[in-house]
């Protein structure tokens, strides 16, 4: 998870390869969409009822937050924020504009790993500015053994694998995550991923976030997260990576605003 946030000397070293690389081809996927953070990476998302004319909204990890991890149990909501993101052109080859964030508007670390600002512009006005539309946030869960894209915008690189499976609850260090997405072993993402958007390939629609992986085969440390069944049997996947689902964040919106009232929003609440 630390990886994620700060990157590793490998990616540090490898950085000007993969920028100057031609991005890798996956299915239909491009970088439309996404966005760099200073830290990590992140995507412009839109609830699947919001209009073109609200705020528009950037999905990233609750540990990509510039003020640090939340901590277990902390859940932040409808904060100023003026954070920076950088909008990459269709490609990935360049920065199209700089978004600036009004609001963090929702963040937490716990049961998932996830931030979401609000920007000060519209997705309409986006559009008409840069030519970019809105990733859709899929209201549905994903299922195992689809085809699915982690496009970073921080390295302008796409990773193509599947799901393999679903982890009842993920460890790392003091946090704990809830039906988590486990990659098959092709999705190799390194440091500087984090708040990638998963993309499922057959509808082009956000199906999760990416998060961590295990890098050294370590049992439920920093960097080495565990997978925990319903049972409490341990399970270690070294080289393994993982994200988080999104879908039960549509429910916790109403257009670009947050309405935790909603019996069906399960997500955790401060």
């Amino acid at each position: 998870m630390t990886r994620r946030l700060l990157g590793t000397l490998f990616a540090m070293l490898t950085a000007s390869a993969l920028v100057g690389a031609t991005p890798a081809e996956a299915a239909t996927t491009t970088f439309a969409g996404t966005v760099a953070l200073s830290n990590c990476s992140g995507s412009v998302v839109k609830p699947p009822e919001a209009s073109l004319d609200d705020p528009a909204l950037v999905l990233s990890n609750g540990h990509c937050l510039q003020e640090g991890f939340p901590d277990p149990g902390e859940v932040i909501v409808n904060q100023p924020s003026s954070r920076t993101f950088s909008l990459l052109s269709k490609d990935g080859r360049s920065s199209l504009g700089t978004l600036k964030a009004k609001k963090l508007l929702y963040a937490t670390m716990t049961d998932t790993d996830v931030s979401l600002y609000q920007l000060n512009t519209s997705y309409s006005k986006i559009q008409s500015t840069y030519g970019i539309a809105p990733l859709t946030l899929s209201p549905t869960r994903p299922s195992a053994g689809v085809a699915m894209d982690v496009v970073s915008g921080y390295w302008k690189k796409i990773y193509s694998c599947n799901i393999d499976g679903f982890v009842h609850e993920l460890r790392e260090a003091n946090w704990v995550w809830k039906d988590s997405i486990r990659y098959t072993p092709a999705c190799k993402t390194i440091g500087g991923t984090s708040g990638s958007p998963i993309i499922e390939t057959s509808t082009g629609k956000v199906v999760g976030v990416n998060n961590t992986g295990n890098e050294s085969g370590q049992r439920c440390t920093m960097n080495n997260p565990c997978e925990v069944d319903a049972a409490g049997k341990v399970t270690v996947r070294k080289g393994i990576n993982y994200g988080e689902q999104t879908y039960q964040l549509t429910s916790c919106l109403s257009h670009s605003e947050l309405n935790l009232a909603n019996p069906d929003c399960k997500a955790p609440k401060p």
